[in-house]
């Protein structure tokens, strides 16, 4: 996964295909066509448009080495929830990363599973 440079931020639509390679690792424009077909319809040379422009922005990277090229993302799903999150907090509240798991906390009940996580986050960062 690249970190060099400042890579921009993805589209929605970007988002939907680089979700697809986070979830598979790697796959053709074939695959994820049909990944993306499953939930809405879309036309095979819209998807393959797409990976070409990602490609060329920076967020996806190409092994061209068999007939049928096979795509990776370029950047991490961690890096990229953490970027947008930060610009979330920074547009809404302040900066308040506090602020933000409050209102993300009200919106829908948390699993135990959740809830003991955000419990040991909280202890980590007090310690």
């Amino acid at each position: 996964m690249k970190i060099t440079k400042q890579i921009p931020k993805p589209t929605e639509g970007e988002l939907e295909l680089l979700t697809i390679l986070w979830e598979r690792g790697e796959a053709t424009v074939r695959d994820v066509f049909e990944a993306v077909n499953e939930r809405r319809p879309v036309v095979y040379t819209g998807v393959q448009k797409l990976m070409q422009i990602m490609l060329d922005k920076g967020l996806l990277e190409r092994d061209a080495t068999e007939r049928a090229h096979v795509y990776r993302p370029a950047i991490a799903k961690e890096d990229t929830e953490r970027r947008f999150m930060r610009e979330l907090s920074d547009r809404f509240f302040a900066g308040s990363a506090a602020q933000l798991a409050l209102r993300a906390l009200e919106m829908e009940p948390a699993s135990d599973e959740d809830l003991l996580e955000i419990r040991r986050l909280i202890a980590k960062k007090l310690s």
